[in-house]
Formats: C-alpha cells, structure tokens, sequence
C-alpha cells in the first residue's frame, strides 16, 4: 500500500496540473469561456498599462498572456502526467509564476476576491513542494550500520529511550 504521503503527493500534483491547464487554456483560447478569456486580455491589458518597462521591452499584454498561459498548461501537464523529478521543477516554476500573478494584482490594486485564488493555489503549491522535498522516512527495523561485515542498529536506536530503564 501506498503511504500516506506519496498519496499526498499524487493527489496535490494532479489537482494542482488539472487547474493550471485549465487557466492556462483559459488564457490561450476563448472556447472554454468567452467570458473568461476577455476578462484575461482586460487585465492583462492593465498589468501592462502598469508596468510601463514591459512596454519599454516590447513585451505586449498578448504575448504576456499567451506566454504565462503557456507556460501554466505546460508545467500543468508535467504536474498531472510526469513522474519524478520535472515535477518539482514545473511545481517551482508554477510557484513563481503565482508570486508573479500576486505582484500583478497587487500592482493594479486588485481587490483580494479578485486574487484570492491564486494565493490559495499558491500555498498548495508550497505545500506539495516541502512535501515532495522531505525525504521518506525508513521504518526502525530498515536502518542498521554495517561494520566489519556484521549489520548492528544504529547508536541512537540500540541505546534505551530516556527516562526508561532498561530491564533484562
């Protein structure tokens, strides 16, 4: 049976992809919602009006849009479908992305409804990332010390707890 934690794992990864590809489809197309996706280009509009420097660098608020959609269905796809190692890196790409979304809103003085969203899928996606960091702890009996050939429990694990007295 799986642990407690690798089901953790799988079920924060395919809720938090599934939700990525749906937003990032959302940004990229308007077939899933019309009203949606014009709600997407008005505020990518103002996140540009805002930061005049992405003007500066050629960057319009369509090709912002597409690029953050983008980026979200991709990483979303990892999320959902690849396993081991990509899926950190698109759960950490995806946390900046988020961070980048809140500094949007807040620049634009969104109300915090408008936003609320990606402050909770941001915390989940720190959630899923310190617990696919942690390492898998091993059962007491697995780990033992090798020497000289003969396997012997490790020093803190053969010694008595404290406050207990140990009887033979």
């Amino acid at each position: 049976m799986a642990s407690p934690r690798t089901i953790t794992i799988v079920a924060l990864s395919v809720a938090l992809g599934l939700f990525f590809v749906f937003m990032g489809t959302i940004k990229l197309t308007p077939r899933l919602s019309r009203d949606a996706y014009n709600e997407m280009k008005r505020a990518y509009k103002s996140y540009v009006r805002a930061l005049p420097m992405l003007k500066k660098m050629g960057v319009s608020s369509i090709l912002l849009r597409k690029s953050i959609g983008a980026l979200e269905v991709a990483c979303g796809v990892v999320m959902t479908l690849v396993p081991g190692r990509p899926k950190d890196v698109a759960n950490f790409l995806l946390l900046l992305l988020v961070l980048a979304v809140l500094f949007f809103h807040q620049l634009v003085g969104d109300p915090l409804k408008r936003y609320a969203h990606a402050l909770v899928f941001g915390i989940l996606l720190t959630c899923r990332l310190l617990i696919a960091r942690q390492p898998e702890e091993q059962p007491p009996e697995k780990r033992i010390l090798s020497v000289n050939g003969d396997e012997q429990p490790l020093i803190h694990e053969a010694a008595p707890e404290k406050g207990k007295m140990k009887v033979s």
